[in-house]
């Protein structure tokens, strides 16, 4: 189920999202010049660490090969964050419509999950 075309697309639009909810957040924390630092930095640096350090075989190559459980603990930051900026910005609603969609994600996801956690040298 982890490689269904259904939830590549939805954790590709979950990745999508958390970048701009981050973006946001950054732009209505910041005031003047900070506004453009911190809207372009934070979404930037989440992208780089998202990018760099990964698991080998997931798919791809890793630039900084991270044991499953640190890569596991990096992900659910990134959307952790992003959740709770929502809700930092007052998106209540949506903040709980973004963490229910993650989480059914990992749910659906629960095959990589595992694979991730055993720290399989392995294709998942």
């Amino acid at each position: 189920m982890s490689h269904h075309p259904i939830n590549l697309a939805l954790r590709f639009f979950l990745e999508l999202a958390a970048l701009l909810i981050l973006g946001i957040w950054g732009w209505r924390a910041g005031e003047g010049w900070m506004r453009f630092f911190l809207a372009l930095g934070i979404p930037s640096v989440a992208a780089v660490l998202w990018a760099i350090f990964r698991v080998p075989n997931d798919p791809g190559r890793a630039p900084i090969p991270v044991p499953g459980i640190l890569r596991l603990a990096l992900e659910l930051t990134y959307f952790g964050f992003a959740t709770w900026a929502l809700y930092d910005m007052g998106a209540t609603t949506l903040s709980w419509i973004f963490g229910f969609m993650v989480i059914l994600q990992y749910v659906t996801s629960f095959e990589r999950i595992r694979w991730l956690l055993k720290g399989q040298k392995s294709e998942p």
